[in-house]
């Protein structure tokens, strides 16, 4: 049984060359910054682009529990009438954010400074994540947190009466970590400074610089430095939501590994601290495009021509981590069809992820017949080359929409099929993912 209802098994076939365009939704950590952000200026936030995933969905329905307007208009149009910062409301009931561990931290960040009372929690994936790296940063302002043991969901969050601003650095690289407490500082006075030794995602600070906030970005010697100065008011924007670069990977890696393929994915972020998985594909030998460069939405796009071709196993600099944390499950895929090994360093955080996934991408290569090796923040995938490798066997998921995605794409190259034993979490971030790989040539269907 699955966490979004009845389990739904898929499998994927080998598949001929994937040819055409693949316009891939809206990124998903900007759509839920930008209903975020809109529920605490002060007016109407217009959005266009919105990934409308079940993920960013229930970030839409917390936001309307804590007193703002939230409308959908048409196909990814939102409009967002804030409350200003501390102008929350207290919800009335549990604030339930399914299977986002984005939506949930960033959420208990933007009301621990603000004196109510929220209890959270999620689908069973979700109840599994740590929150205390969250939680314990936002004690320093003043607030409180009780949930289950290991500081897991369901939890209740009482925000701080009269908060105080901290200096905090980061003990992981988390850009949910630094974005939750990024949004506590926005309503406690003074200023507020995070250290983040590695940098991870920057949308927060981008996005926060764009609706008012003043947000200062030093690079030093321990890091960076951001300093918020507290109770802005911050201005509605209109935000175009560039596409997702994590969920155009999927299409991306699957021409790489599937023979004759060539593709055509239009308007990816380039954010440099999210293109990680392009860079180390170019590494590899990948016959990837990256055609008119351009700004939507204040971030940097490209439009990616991909081909098939052969691809050489590398050792991923242990550094470009926090910039394609998402995508070590997909590059996993595309290094079993690489000639040579691909050795993938410093990757711990993925334990923590909706899954333990460097545990569930081993198990389920292995099942496939590619040899791997793992430790506790390593994987080593030993490449069968072009087509090589066997598959015939079902992958579990671990109610993962990354897991699963990425063992669908697996089967469209190996000799024999691919199963997934749950494809349904597939929806949280990529609503559109089986049809769009359908439209491209893709052979996947139902499981018997």
């Amino acid at each position: 049984m699955s966490g979004h209802g009845t389990a739904q098994p898929m499998t994927a076939r080998r598949s001929g060359p994937l040819t055409g365009r693949a316009e891939v939704p809206g990124d998903k950590s900007i759509s839920h910054r930008a209903l975020i952000f809109g529920a605490m200026a002060v007016g109407e936030t217009r959005i266009t682009g919105l990934l409308e995933g079940q993920d960013v969905l229930d970030t839409a329905r917390a936001m309307r529990a804590f007193g703002a307007e939230v409308t959908r208009h048409g196909e990814g149009a939102w409009s967002v009438h804030g409350v200003g910062v501390g102008g929350f409301s207290e919800p009335a009931d549990v604030i339930d954010c399914g299977n986002s561990g984005t939506g949930v931290r960033l959420i208990m960040g933007c009301m621990a400074t603000t004196a109510m009372t929220a209890t959270f929690t999620g689908d069973a994936s979700l109840r599994k994540r740590p929150m205390g790296r969250v939680t314990d940063p936002l004690s320093l302002f003043g607030a409180s947190a009780y949930g289950r043991s290991g500081g897991r969901l369901p939890m209740t969050v009482v925000g701080a009466a009269n908060p105080v601003p901290v200096r905090y650095t980061t003990p992981v690289a988390s850009a949910q970590v630094k974005s939750a407490v990024l949004l506590a500082g926005l309503n406690a006075p003074g200023e507020t400074v995070l250290i983040e030794r590695e940098p991870t995602r920057d949308h927060s600070e981008r996005m926060l610089a764009g609706f008012g906030a003043r947000v200062h970005v030093e690079k030093t010697p321990e890091g960076n430095v951001i300093t918020l100065t507290g109770q802005p008011e911050l201005r509605p924007q209109t935000v175009a939501v560039p596409r997702d670069p994590s969920s155009a990977a999927f299409p991306v890696c699957a021409a790489l590994v599937v023979e004759g393929s060539d593709i055509f994915v239009p308007g990816v972020s380039q954010n440099l601290t999210r293109n990680g998985l392009y860079l180390t594909l170019v590494d590899m030998g990948a016959d990837i495009l990256f055609e008119n460069p351009r700004q939507e939405g204040g971030e940097p796009v490209a439009d990616l021509r991909v081909r098939f071709g052969p691809l050489t196993g590398i050792e991923v600099p242990p550094e470009r981590a926090p910039s394609m944390i998402d995508e070590y499950p997909i590059l996993s895929v595309v290094a079993a069809f690489a000639e040579g090994t691909t050795v993938m360093r410093g990757i711990r955080e993925l334990r923590v992820k909706e899954s333990d996934r460097i545990d569930a991408m081993a198990r389920g290569l292995e099942a496939c017949g590619v040899p791997v090796e793992e430790d506790e923040d390593t994987l080593i995938v030993h490449g069968m080359g072009p087509g090589g490798v066997p598959g015939g066997a079902t992958a579990r998921t671990h109610l993962d929409h990354r897991i699963a995605m990425s063992f669908l794409i697996l089967g469209l190259a190996s000799k024999q099929p691919v199963s997934v034993d749950d494809a349904s979490p597939i929806i949280t971030s990529f609503p559109v993912f089986t049809p769009l790989m359908a439209r491209l040539g893709a052979h996947l269907e139902p499981a018997q």
